[in-house]
């Protein structure tokens, strides 16, 4: 069953109308070209005469992530960097696995919308809504239930079975989201935030900010 409904889910996101947050491609495809050395706002195109089914053809998404880690969660993406082929079409994907009490802390993908749907298990997500609001909108949801959660805003997916596995895929509307976790931002960036700024910044003891660094 769960089987089932993986192949129904991408099957239903391959052949959905997507609104996407990129630019409207002027061709039909533009194969991203990775080995050029020119910058522009996305990838420049590969030559048409030079592309082949693999540049359109990504493998592998039927098998599980490997959870082993501090989050007890792996995201296994399928952008622009997996199928060149994405390049200017606004979409992408990526299959979550979460393992008992897995969580995907709260981040945001600044480029894109995200629509998840549960293949396996059951997940506790939200999203929070921006200044000066800050509202917790938040659903547990079950095999087959979807969620969207809007381009921007800080989310995020937690396992609350502390005996199953549990498994998700999502679109994205974007062929390169961008993934911001908030806690590596703040605490783990490199070189680190000042001390007395983030102390303020969270009201607490730059002790407690000391301590959040080392941890990243």
């Amino acid at each position: 069953m769960a089987s089932a409904l993986f192949m129904a889910v991408l099957l239903a996101m391959a052949s959905s109308v997507v609104l996407a947050s990129d630019p409207s491609p002027l061709q039909d495809f533009c194969v991203a070209d990775k080995a050029s050395p020119v910058l522009v706002n996305g990838l420049v195109c590969k030559n048409p005469k030079d592309v082949v089914a693999e540049d359109f053809f990504f493998q592998g998404l039927n098998k599980a992530g490997n959870t082993n880690n501090k989050q007890g969660s792996s995201v296994t993406p399928v952008n622009v960097m997996q199928i060149p082929g994405l390049n200017t079409l606004g979409i992408s994907l990526a299959r979550l696995d979460f393992a008992p009490s897995g969580l995907v802390p709260p981040h945001t993908h600044p480029r894109a919308t995200e629509i998840l749907t549960v293949i396996e298990g059951t997940l506790h997500v939200g999203f929070v809504t921006s200044n000066t609001q800050n509202r917790l909108i938040f659903k547990v949801l079950n095999a087959g239930d979807v969620f969207v959660f809007p381009e921007g805003l800080i989310h995020f997916q937690f396992n609350p079975d502390m005996h199953a596995d549990a498994v998700a895929i999502s679109g994205l509307s974007s062929q390169n989201p961008g993934l911001n976790i908030i806690a590596d931002q703040v605490f783990g960036s490199d070189p680190k935030i000042d001390l007395g700024l983030l102390a303020k910044a969270f009201q607490v003891d730059k002790g407690v900010i000391e301590y959040l660094q080392k941890q990243f």
